[in-house]
């Protein structure tokens, strides 16, 4: 096999002479190796005919073709980069290969005949002659060392490119081989075991784990040389010279001209006008205010006077600042012993003094003296040395930074009322006709009629453009809430006095809506049960024939009644710890606890009743609890839902209300202090941004509240107006709040007897 190792050759000089003479030796010394391989091939062949096995001569034959083609590559790429990089055989090399292939062609001649023995002389002689060609052109070669180019260095297993190995974390592979099939892989071992084989193993600090290839690469001694170098800071070769000497490749010896005779151009001794022109320009920006300089940092002094004027030096040390104390003046010509004649006061002059206040009078009076002798001591001395004394020990000097913030700022930026309108505002009528107090009103839904229930003992329908009193009915006990039935279709009103609830027709609607009507508040005899039973011990149905319309009598007062949004059910509330859900065809829920106040949910079959400090949400369907708003406060009053049924407002006997995000939080987003006194009612627009409260001071709160369907966005609350107008008695004021429901109007019921009407 004609084969030798590639080696490259620095050149020792930048001459090209010796460049030149390297390149021919190289061809010479190619051509000599190629002859050498075609004789060799000849006599190979010959040798193996005489062999008596074709079997073996065949297989011989074909290693030397294969080793031909080999060295015929490798001869061909010298040629091609001999212009450029110096590489030729290595001589010790190329006889090793020839002596391994002599002795092999000697071990075959032994079984063979003559023939052969006389082919192995041959190519014996051959060899030796291109050992001496290969002699004779290696000697002007010195430093050989290995290449390093990229041809020799090992391609990476894994072909997935820059595709990240985070894509396989979850697969069984790292990744293809150049044939395309996975690379599964490894095992990973536990840290324990991993540190025990690395404990055992002496080269594992040489060891780097490669993630791209899953394997692990010991890195060899020059390795770890070249990586100590660049921890160092030095070049990764130790033969790089980071100082080598210049080689100045001009000769400025024996030079007749210089290196252009070109004259001396006109621009190097006249000033640029260009230049003029952008100093300009930066002038200009300058004056302008464009361009601005950094001011001088002023340098703080090291020293100060210790016994200076503190004013100077106080703002300029970094220490605590300090007050001077006060200075006394300095005396002039007034307090001369021997002042000028124009000084000295006159007799009427000192007359006009003791006229005068203490803090008008002067306090010396100038005096003549012949002589400093006959100057006496001063009588006030001991007296302001004292108070002087006084002064520097009791005065507190420290000057104390505060921050002056105008309290404007601090108020959140709202927007305007104006931009908010309408929203109530002004009264424009009055409903009179009640001799008490006005506890309950409720709008009809078309908003053409109003009910009212007062402690007198009566409940009243008034007109409410005109204020008109259309039907007055006589409870005989003080009705304490009236509720008008939603749906248009039963204008059915509800009342509770005393222990009764009331179901009342109003008589308004069609001749069907009054038949439907008729036919519903009659009380139908039916089949006694245990249901009941247990019904009757709970409320009892009776018909009233004098009020035409039937009373629901309970075991003990009825303070509040509501109706579903449909009609078909209604809500009633007693003092006794039970709340009652009762449907028009007798169907009764009790929930036994402390209720204050409840209210249907607008929208969905769910149910609000609050208690003392909570705010309890159950499912009507699944009849259990769902929510529970934790309030904070002393004692609710009153709760509203707002029409979309996200956002709940709870009044308080503190004066406090607050208002509820049911998908935000079980506590409140807001409290508002808006009363000083108990809230007593709090309602919810149907269609307007609104909501509004009334207290016992008289007076009923407006409030813009915009309630957004972006979830992210917070509810907008407002103070619009405070609508004043009712006289309190008994300590009670406005008992209870209405809005109308297609107009921003408010109606107002207070303790004075009267009903309200407040519009925009």
């Amino acid at each position: 096999m004609r084969a030798g190792k590639t080696v490259s050759v620095e050149a020792t000089s930048p001459k090209k002479k010796k460049n030149n003479n390297n390149d021919k030796k190289k061809k010479k010394q190619n051509q000599t190796e190629k002859k050498d391989d075609q004789n060799l091939l000849k006599k190979t062949t010959e040798s193996a005919n005489s062999v008596q096995t074709e079997n073996d001569a065949s297989l011989k034959i074909q290693e030397l073709e294969q080793q031909q083609q080999n060295t015929t590559q490798e001869l061909a790429a010298t040629d091609s980069d001999s212009d450029s990089d110096y590489q030729v055989f290595s001589e010790d090399e190329v006889s090793e290969d020839y002596e391994s292939l002599r002795e092999s062609e000697d071990g075959e001649s032994e079984s063979s005949g003559d023939e052969v023995h006389g082919s192995d002389d041959d190519v014996n002689n051959d060899n030796d002659d291109g050992h001496e060609d290969q002699s004779d052109g290696s000697e002007s070669h010195q430093g050989i060392e290995e290449s390093d180019s990229s041809e020799d260095e090992v391609a990476p297993r894994n072909t997935i490119g820059d595709v990240p190995l985070e894509w396989y974390k979850d697969e069984k592979h790292i990744g293809y081989d150049i044939s395309g099939k996975k690379i599964t892989k490894k095992e990973r071992q536990d840290k324990l075991a991993s540190f025990l084989a690395s404990v055992d193993d002496s080269k594992n600090w040489r060891k780097i784990y490669d993630e791209y290839n899953d394997e692990d690469v010991e890195l060899t001694k020059e390795e770890t040389k070249i990586i100590r170098r660049l921890l160092k800071g030095k070049a990764p070769h130790a033969d790089f010279d980071p100082y080598a000497d210049y080689v100045d490749w001009f000769k400025y010896e024996d030079s007749l001209h210089p290196l252009s005779n070109a004259p001396e151009p006109k621009r190097r001794f006249i000033p640029s006008k260009w230049e003029s022109k952008k100093v300009l320009r930066y002038v200009r920006a300058i004056r302008k205010g464009l361009i601005k300089f950094d001011e001088p940092k002023e340098e703080e002094p090291r020293f100060y006077l210790m016994w200076g004027d503190d004013s100077s030096t106080a703002e300029k040390a970094n220490r605590l600042s300090y007050i001077p104390a006060p200075k006394s003046k300095l005396p002039g010509h007034e307090e001369s012993y021997n002042p000028s004649l124009e000084y000295i006061p006159t007799q009427e002059e000192l007359n006009s003094y003791q006229l005068m206040y203490d803090e008008d009078r002067p306090k010396f009076i100038p005096k003549r003296f012949t002589s400093f002798r006959s100057i006496p001591s001063y009588e006030n001395a001991v007296k302001e040395s004292f108070e002087r004394c006084m002064d520097l020990y009791l005065c507190p000097r420290v000057r104390k930074k505060r921050i002056n913030i105008d309290p404007e700022t601090l108020k959140p930026k709202l927007p305007s009322r104006k931009d908010l309108k309408p929203y109530p505002a002004t009264c424009y009528l009055e409903y009179k006709g009640h001799k008490g107090a006005v506890m309950s009103i409720s709008t009809e839904a078309s908003g053409q009629w109003i009910a009212s229930g007062s402690t007198d003992g009566t409940v009243r329908i008034w007109e409410v453009e005109s204020g008109r009193c259309l039907r007055v009915w006589e409870i005989g006990e003080p009705v304490h809430c009236v509720a008008w039935n939603p749906s248009p279709e039963l204008p059915v009103l509800a009342a509770s006095a005393g222990q009764d609830v009331v179901l009342l027709n109003t008589g308004f609607g069609n001749e069907e809506d009054q038949k439907r009507v008729g036919e519903l508040l009659q009380v139908e005899t039916h089949t006694a049960s245990d249901d009941s039973d247990n019904m009757a011990s709970i409320v009892s149905w009776l018909q009233d024939d004098k009020l035409g319309g039937i009373r629901l009598r309970h075991f003990k007062t009825v303070t509040s009644v509501d109706w579903h949004r449909r009609g078909d059910y209604l809500s009633t509330v007693m003092p006794a710890d039970i709340l009652f859900s009762v449907h028009l065809i007798f169907i009764v829920f009790v929930y036994s606890f402390l209720s204050m106040d409840h209210v249907f949910h607008p929208t969905r079959s769910i149910f609000f009743v609050s208690t003392k400090k909570t705010i309890r949400v159950y499912d009507l369907l699944k009849q259990k609890l769902i929510k529970k708003l934790e309030t904070g406060l002393r004692e609710v009053s009153s709760i509203a839902i707002h029409p979309a049924g996200d956002n709940v407002i709870v009044g308080s006997r503190e004066g406090k209300l607050c208002w509820f995000d049911m998908d935000l939080s079980s506590k409140p987003y807001r409290i508002l202090k808006c009363h000083p006194k108990d809230i007593t009612n709090v309602a919810f627009h149907r269609s307007y941004p609104l909501f509004a409260s009334c207290s016992d001071d008289g007076t009923a709160y407006v409030f813009h509240g915009m309630v957004y369907s972006d979830l992210n966005q917070n509810p907008l609350i407002v103070p619009l107006e405070i609508l004043r107008g009712h006289t309190s008695s008994n300590g009670r004021g406005v008992m209870d709040c209405k809005f109308h429901p297609r107009q921003p109007w408010l109606f107002t019921a207070g303790a004075d007897s009267t009903i309200k009407l407040f519009c925009h």
